[in-house]
């Protein structure tokens, strides 16, 4: 459902992700095979350990990208969804200095820090694609205690608590990217302080707010009345 949602708003296109750990088993994680995520279906889901590896014999190919959230669950252990994707406002912000920052309250879920990973660093020319526990590491260290990071000339990595709120998090991104840039077209970006970030992402995040967009989601995905 959550692969459905952010894909019918327009978050993750036919090549992003999003996953989740496993409830029961806290050293995997669940993300579906190789797929558009506008059609996946519950038996698209496979299981995974934190190294990338399947668990079982099924023969289906998975993302090649899969190692993004290994790394990412083995570096957090506060983290129990992630979601990459490539919306595309985000994009011109990995190839910039200019912040992310916050400059609504609806975005302050992304939090203060959008630091930037550049594959260049250390991988130099490569085809842009995570596929190696090193490179995923090498992302989550940058990543470090934030919300979100950019990928330069890719996409974005966003991580929250949950499923519900990763969604949130991934759509405060994009919509934050929006008005920052509209905003620079008449004059100076006025970001939120980080009291104002502090205060409002925790009443974003909560279980009565995070419940009440996920209602609106569903429906809007065709799950209504689930």
């Amino acid at each position: 459902m959550a692969n459905r949602i952010l894909s019918h708003e327009g978050i993750i296109d036919s090549f992003g992700h999003v996953n989740v750990r496993h409830p029961l088993h806290k050293d995997r994680y669940l993300l579906s095979r190789s797929r558009s995520p506008a059609n996946l279906t519950r038996g698209d889901i496979m299981e995974f350990t934190q190294d990338g590896e399947k668990i079982g014999d099924d023969p289906r190919s998975p993302y090649k990208e899969r190692h993004i959230h290994g790394a990412i669950y083995k570096d957090r252990p506060d983290v129990n969804a992630v979601t990459h994707h490539h919306a595309r406002p985000i994009i011109p912000f990995t190839m910039n200095k200019v912040s992310l920052r916050p400059m609504f309250h609806m975005a302050a879920v992304i939090r203060k820090e959008i630091p930037t990973w550049d594959s260049q660093d250390e991988f130099g020319d490569t085809h842009m694609l995570l596929d190696s526990m090193e490179m995923g590491h090498s992302l989550s260290k940058v990543l470090g205690q934030n919300s979100v990071a950019l990928l330069r000339g890719h996409g974005c990595v966003c991580v929250a608590q949950n499923l519900n709120a990763v969604c949130l998090v991934s759509m405060g991104a994009r919509d934050n990217a929006e008005p920052v840039h509209q905003t620079m077209q008449i004059g100076e970006v006025t970001a939120l302080t980080d009291g104002e970030i502090d205060m409002a992402s925790e009443l974003l995040l909560n279980d009565m707010a995070l419940a009440r967009a996920w209602d609106y989601w569903i429906a809007r995905a065709g799950f209504a009345g689930l």
